[in-house]
């Protein structure tokens, strides 16, 4: 009894914590099994796991710049179902930026993404100055149903980016997210944190190189 009140008051006080205001959201979203996690696992810890294990909603946090100054890229991974519309609506309500993710190798997979693309329109409205992406995943599959064309088309019609990517072989993984950054038009967004040591080392490797040359 009293260890169910204690897992229940700590779920309250996980769901009320304040998300800091420095925060940049990223959500990835499309149907199941088509390699949502494994691109955000591969991206934020450079792993791979050949097991699909369905997901209702994590969230990753990776430090980033932002206007040259420290902020956290908070990835939020959600469900590939459609059994939790109210968590979908809430997520792209707090989103700054969109993954829209379908395998190459099922039709399906992309149809599913017309009807997010549509919630986003109508509850971020304007989307021209939000960075989206539309994401090919499972890239190194010979297997294919989705064509490259055929991505390229439907992101020109969006409006948005389009790469394809391959979790496995880690194939545009960290450039898919670097696109999606610099698609921010609104403050400068990088990947790297320009600090001071990094500039002493570039220093280094500047006289490094005038060295070699003697």
């Amino acid at each position: 009894m009293f260890g169910n009140k204690v897992t229940k008051d700590r779920s309250i006080r996980l769901r009320v914590m304040p998300e800091q205001s420095n925060d940049y959201r990223v959500v990835v979203f499309g149907a199941g099994g088509v390699g949502k996690s494994s691109l955000v696992l591969r991206f934020v810890r450079g792993t791979f796991k050949e097991s699909y294990i369905p997901t209702i909603e994590d969230t990753y946090r990776q430090v980033i710049s932002c206007n040259k100054q420290v902020c956290t890229l908070q990835i939020t991974d959600t469900t590939g179902s459609h059994q939790f519309p109210a968590m979908q609506r809430l997520s792209i309500s707090k989103g700054h930026a969109f993954i829209l993710v379908y395998s190459v190798i099922s039709k399906q997979s992309i149809a599913e993404l017309s009807p997010i693309w549509r919630e986003i329109c109508e509850i971020k409205g304007d989307t021209s100055q939000i960075p989206i992406m539309l994401v090919g995943n499972k890239s190194d599959e010979l297997s294919r149903e989705v064509s490259t064309a055929l991505g390229m088309e439907l992101a020109k019609k969006w409006g948005c980016g389009f790469l394809e990517t391959s979790a496995k072989t880690n194939h545009n993984v960290k450039e898919l997210f670097q696109e999606l950054l610099q698609m921010e038009k609104r403050r400068t967004m990088s990947l790297q944190l320009e600090t001071k040591k990094s500039k002493s080392q570039k220093r280094k490797e500047k006289l490094k190189g005038k060295c070699s040359l003697m």
